[in-house]
């Protein structure tokens, strides 16, 4: 791969937790850094005080809810147009059990919200953005995953009845996996690298400390894991892999299953298949996205 210094990376859920921290860290190496929040003051207020830290004025923020597929399919179309190159994508956005786990949240196009913005989002705006990393090769895609991960429950994915926010998050997590699997097999040979992480246990981030649960493991830790896989050289040909910290692990059985990752990516293409912008018609400028 290039140097870091003449990288561009994009990284979902910048504001806060891994994602500040990875975002400041590639900065200090000179990276150049796309950012991604939904809350368009503090995505550049976080950007100027990275800015001020690192001495590195290569960034660029960008504003969009991935609750909302519009939103999201809007973000990628910025990305591709504000950008010529894409070296890394890390999908690290994401939300957690929620303060009432019992809870049932919904997105704004009407699904369940932990699997609609922990997997549907990144399905969709990495989806779009392949033509781009492809061109871009080598690259790579970082999926933050979790070593929560429970089956799929087909019958009741969007969990209609017996909603329990855990399983939920956790189920969202193996779609994440799964669908790792399927699209580094997809982009074999192409030169673009698709691989999962479990960055550390209960890190003390926003959605770990909302819960109410018991920090184990430090951000740093997380972050050490999640770098590596963004700038190791030695991972530069290591591909549909998911890891736990440092090392090579194995996830939930059912991430392996083909016929799951078929039905996985049947599903997720008919969720996000609504009517989209004509590809000629200008999107309205999103004043958050341009250079600060």
């Amino acid at each position: 791969m290039r140097s870091i210094d003449e990288q561009t990376i994009l990284i979902t859920g910048a504001t806060s937790g891994l994602g500040r921290e990875l975002a400041r860290a590639l900065a200090k190496q000179g990276a150049t850094l796309l950012l991604h929040w939904r809350d368009a003051k503090l995505g550049l207020e976080t950007v100027q005080e990275i800015k001020e830290a690192t001495g590195n004025a290569q960034m660029q923020f960008f504003r969009a809810n991935l609750s909302s597929l519009r939103e999201v399919d809007q973000l990628a179309r910025q990305v591709i147009s504000g950008v010529s190159r894409l070296d890394v994508l890390v999908n690290n956005a994401g939300v957690g059990f929620g303060k009432d786990a019992s809870h049932r949240e919904l997105s704004e196009d009407g699904h369940e919200l932990r699997f609609a913005v922990n997997y549907l989002a990144p399905y969709l705006f990495t989806e779009r953005l392949v033509p781009l990393l492809k061109a871009s090769a080598p690259a790579r895609i970082v999926n933050v995953a979790s070593v929560g991960q429970a089956p799929l429950r087909f019958e009741n994915l969007m969990f209609t009845h017996g909603y329990d926010g855990v399983t939920a998050y956790r189920q969202s997590k193996l779609a994440m996996i799964a669908w790792t699997f399927d699209l580094a097999h997809r982009l074999a040979g192409t030169g673009v690298t698709v691989n999962a992480l479990h960055p550390a246990s209960l890190m003390p981030t926003k959605m770990v400390l909302e819960a109410g649960w018991q920090t184990i493991s430090s951000v740093e830790e997380g972050l050490k894991a999640t770098l590596r896989l963004v700038i190791d050289p030695s991972l530069e040909e290591v591909t549909g892999e998911y890891f736990d910290g440092l090392q090579p692990a194995k996830a939930n059985d059912q991430a392996y299953d083909k016929k799951v990752q078929q039905r996985l990516a049947a599903l997720s293409q008919e969720l996000v298949a609504f009517r989209q912008t004509d590809s000629a018609t200008r999107l309205p400028r999103n004043p958050a996205s341009d250079l600060v």
